[in-house]
């Protein structure tokens, strides 16, 4: 569902969505908060395509996205986190000039083949500059608004998930450096080589001019 303040809202399936967007591959960094990282090949298209067939309102300044909520299919939606809870479902926001940039894509793939569970099926947010968890997984509602929306990982840690979380080697979480990251490749999660981070994880040159 695409929806909010739009001249033209609208509900879309998923076959629907794969034929009215031709899909194209994007190699991708991937640069977690937990500092790993690894490049993905995704198969997407980009967002602002999507968006413009609703013809946003010029009031709309933010894009709020909300996941699949169903426990049934996903059981880990029926417990609470240790230590705090997280209120499903799942919703993540981007200011409306960062849902449109050409790098932001809704990704139905990744490796040439359909989007595995895990991954984040049936379609997916990759936003490569922002660390991972700001590219919100199994998406089923866009609504653009007014106000900054709420994100679930800012609202249960506010001093350690911003709303905008760029990737940014000189800001470190409370609890770890960013100022490098494990980079997963056949060395698996706990390689030890280490990388400097780069600010907007490399792709300062397409979105630094977004912040200034």
């Amino acid at each position: 569902k695409v929806d909010g303040l739009v001249k033209k809202p609208f509900v879309i399936d998923h076959d629907a969505l794969l034929s009215r967007f031709p899909l194209e591959e994007r190699i991708y960094r991937l640069r977690c908060v937990e500092a790993w990282s690894m490049v993905v090949p995704w198969v997407g298209f980009e967002l602002a395509a999507l968006i413009k067939q609703a013809d946003p309102l010029m009031s709309a300044k933010y894009v709020a996205f909300e996941t699949l909520y169903d426990p049934e299919q996903m059981p880990g939606q029926k417990s609470k986190r240790i230590g705090g809870g997280i209120d499903y479902p799942y919703v993540e926001g981007l200011r409306i000039d960062e849902a449109m940039h050409p790098l932001t894509l809704l990704s139905v793939g990744l490796y040439g083949k359909t989007l595995p569970p895990q991954n984040g099926a049936p379609i997916r947010l990759v936003v490569p500059w922002k660390y991972g968890f700001k590219s919100i997984k199994s998406i089923v509602s866009i609504e653009l608004v007014e106000k900054m929306p709420p994100t679930t990982w800012n609202r249960l840690a506010p001093d350690e998930y911003g709303f905008y979380s760029n990737v940014n080697p000189d800001v470190d979480h409370p609890r770890w450096s960013q100022a490098s990251e494990r980079r997963i490749t056949s060395g698996g999660l706990f390689t030890r080589n280490r990388i400097p981070t780069e600010m907007f994880n490399g792709y300062g040159e397409e979105v630094a001019s977004l912040y200034r």
